[in-house]
């Protein structure tokens, strides 16, 4: 275990957002517009622990090199602003447009304080702005949606186009409920009370940051289905925060799930059968962005997990934010399941290296060369009990980031309890796991390793897998191994830096 205090700015992430010196949670308010992506988020703009809740502002040309702008909607004595989002109102449904101009709405949870007219209670506010999305103005009416509860927050808002007609539709939950709670609009200001889904599935912990969306199944536009994710803190496969998803219909007023698994509360023996959005242990209120051009659907999440946020030994900064994901519809044996992969604006302009083909029966070192890059692997099942690679590590294959694929019982495996520094909370040494079944035999992975993460996607991005990692910065090397036996392997790997 390192415990060694490291330079300052030793794990800052090269290809993941992170703020200068502050604290950063859920991404919030995502939203193309005229050119520019708008990563919003949950910031304490004072520190780098959670408080202080505001949304923080980040802007982006190719969703890889972000620009931190100044706090767009600031804390203060009467409330704290939780998660949210936007919507270009190109039809100026809400009256905020002014000549001419095309206003962007923010509709986000008011947490009010002691003291306020709503103390004690969280509702939906919203904001507009008619320059692009850097300064803000609150609603003199808020809040627009209340129900006098504790806990009910985190509105994502779309404009729905259907049989049912043309509105704007906000999920929301209610957090110990289990529950996301639909309502339509027709002006943003007033909301209507459509439907409630859940609980199902994953329950447990409380659930937060719903997203609803349309994706079309194999990219066929004539076969579409409804995608509700949901994130849930704690209760996730490998412990503490996670999200899910569920596959089905919305008519414009119910969400109907085709993949639900438990009815009600959670089944813990079931876990494994519920649909993750990431088996790994760092993803978290990922939701997508509106607005993208061509129909793409975009998401990003929180990378950490609440068990031990507030601890990460980085610092003045604290917490990343993922890769931007591409995310799609594909048929797995007759059934949609999520597909994700980074976006390719991640790897624009890279160039990989050489492919190498390895056999395996034991360890065989590779020259890494740079913390930041992706590997890509693909391995072919001999008589070898497990095989895989430690990445991050001195070279030889006795420490580092261990991922490994066991095909005996078809797992994915993610051992970080010997990944550099991770003493600083009890929680963070652990071994992760995922279903992984063979395709034809071979197992594909895609690992893009940062300074202070790994996100792996697996069988073409069918399985995801995320941690945060603490390695020295000098360990750069990759080993490639197998146990009990023979494996093949087949290796390429880009630099990203």
């Amino acid at each position: 275990m390192n415990t060694a205090t490291p330079t300052l700015g030793a794990y800052r992430p090269a290809m993941h957002y992170a703020c200068k010196d502050t604290w950063l949670n859920d991404p919030n308010g995502l939203v193309f517009h005229d050119g520019i992506y708008h990563l919003y988020y949950q910031n304490n703009p004072f520190g780098n622990v959670h408080n202080n809740m505001s949304w923080g502002h980040a802007t982006s040309t190719d969703l890889v090199n972000w620009d931190e702008q100044p706090v767009a909607i600031p804390c203060d004595e009467t409330e704290e602003i939780f998660s949210g989002s936007i919507v270009v109102d190109q039809d100026n449904t809400a009256g905020f447009g002014m000549s001419g101009t095309t206003p962007l709405v923010a509709v986000y949870t008011s947490a009010y304080k002691a003291g306020s007219a709503h103390e004690g209670m969280q509702a939906q506010s919203i904001a507009w702005s008619t320059d692009g999305g850097y300064t803000w103005t609150k609603y003199s009416g808020n809040p627009v949606l209340t129900r006098k509860s504790p806990e009910f927050r985190d509105p994502k808002v779309f404009r729905y186009e259907g049989p049912a007609g043309s509105y704007w539709v906000m999920a929301a939950v209610e957090a110990h409920d289990y529950a996301v709670l639909l309502y339509r609009s027709d002006d943003l200001k007033n909301w209507e009370y459509l439907s409630t889904f859940g609980p199902a599935n994953g329950t447990g912990g409380i659930w937060e940051c719903p997203d609803l969306f349309e994706l079309p199944v194999d990219g066929d536009a004539g076969n579409t289905r409804w995608v509700l994710t949901v994130n849930m803190n704690p209760g996730g496969p490998n412990g503490g925060s996670a999200g899910q998803y569920f596959v089905g219909e919305f008519d414009g007023v119910t969400f109907t799930s085709g993949t639900t698994v438990t009815e009600g509360m959670q089944e813990p023996e079931r876990v494994v059968d519920y649909h993750w959005l990431d088996w790994g242990r760092d993803y978290y209120a990922a939701v997508s962005f509106s607005n993208v051009p061509g129909g793409r659907r975009l998401m990003i999440g929180w990378m950490n997990n609440w068990q031990y946020a507030n601890h990460i030994p980085t610092s003045p900064w604290r917490s990343p934010m993922s890769l931007v994901r591409e995310v799609s519809l594909a048929s797995v044996h007759g059934e949609p399941r999520l597909v994700q992969q980074p976006a390719p604006e991640c790897t624009a302009g890279s160039v990989p290296g050489p492919a190498r083909s390895l056999p395996l029966n034991g360890k065989v070192a590779v020259d890494g060369g740079t913390p930041v890059q992706l590997i890509e692997a693909t391995f072919t099942a001999g008589t070898a009990s497990e095989f895989g690679l430690v990445v991050r590590g001195a070279g030889n294959g006795s420490s580092g980031t261990r991922i490994s694929i066991r095909p005996g019982t078809g797992q994915l495996m993610l051992d970080r309890t010997n990944s550099g520094d991770t003493g600083f909370h009890e929680a963070f040494p652990s071994i992760s796991t995922a279903p992984l079944p063979a395709r034809d035999g071979t197992y594909s992975l895609r690992i893009f390793v940062d300074h202070c993460s790994v996100e792996v996607f697996a069988q073409g991005g069918l399985v995801t897998l995320t941690e945060l990692i603490f390695p020295d910065p000098s360990d750069t090397g990759i080993t490639v191994f197998s146990t009990g036996g023979t494996a093949e392997a087949s290796l390429q790997l880009t630099d990203l830096a």
